[in-house]
């Protein structure tokens, strides 16, 4: 037996065990693709269509199995809901034993698209959750998307679960903030050094801090913004 047709099966049987309910149908047909699909990014290590037909163990040429994953794709009924969300439930269960350590990210895509997607870290990995795609490949996503992600996110999250989010400096938004504040999630984002600090009253930015190499300095309970959201922690 080839690797590939190993892969494949483990991947296949494993998928329909973690689905809800027994596959009947459609649904089996449309699982057996999804098998494939992951079998060929598994073994091929990308992600264009011809490269993961090519790992694919079927009598099929690569042509007609091409063509097969494109009906998939663009098939209306295959849902995130119904197709990705479940294993994507079942990751997060299985990592809630310890803190679930959240990454939002947003970057280049396909042709002239960008993505904006949230992960989840499992050993040095960052494994998707759930994603925004929009066409152009410049500039950042709105803090409306960034919310909409996390609150899709939270609807797989755990009871109870310990979150940790981390961002980059596109993901410092109060509105943000205030919705994971809400969840009472832990959060770790990098800011501008022009963003106003008030402590005590007293206004300043970070840059004001004349922080040098190998300093640190950090400030407790303080607000952010010319709005004051807070309290927040703050390092510089």
């Amino acid at each position: 037996m080839s690797d590939n047709r190993r892969r494949f099966i483990a991947i296949h049987k494993a998928i329909k065990e973690l689905y809800p309910t027994q596959p009947q149908g459609n649904t089996a047909r449309h699982l057996t693709t999804l098998a494939m699909l992951i079998s060929g990014i598994v073994a091929s290590k990308k992600v264009n269509l011809p490269a993961i037909a090519g790992k694919v163990p079927t009598m099929n040429k690569v042509e007609s199995q091409v063509k097969r994953f494109s009906r998939w794709i663009e098939n209306e009924n295959v849902s995130f809901e119904f197709y990705y969300l479940p294993y994507a439930q079942q990751l997060v269960n299985s990592l809630a034993q310890k803190t679930l350590v959240l990454v939002m990210d947003g970057s280049p895509v396909g042709h002239g698209c960008r993505t904006l997607m949230l992960s989840v870290l499992y050993k040095k990995r960052a494994l998707p959750l759930a994603w925004l795609v929009s066409q152009g490949n410049r500039g950042h996503f709105s803090e409306e998307d960034h919310i909409t992600l996390i609150e899709q996110v939270k609807e797989i999250i755990p009871e109870n679960a310990h979150v940790m989010s981390l961002g980059d400096g596109e993901f410092d938004g109060i509105n943000l903030q205030a919705v994971m504040d809400s969840y009472d999630w832990k959060y770790v984002c990098r800011t501008a050094k022009d963003t106003i600090i008030t402590q005590n009253s007293a206004p300043f930015t970070l840059q004001e801090l004349k922080i040098q190499p190998g300093g640190r300095i950090t400030l407790l309970s303080v607000a952010i913004t010319q709005k004051q959201y807070g309290p927040v922690q703050a390092i510089a």
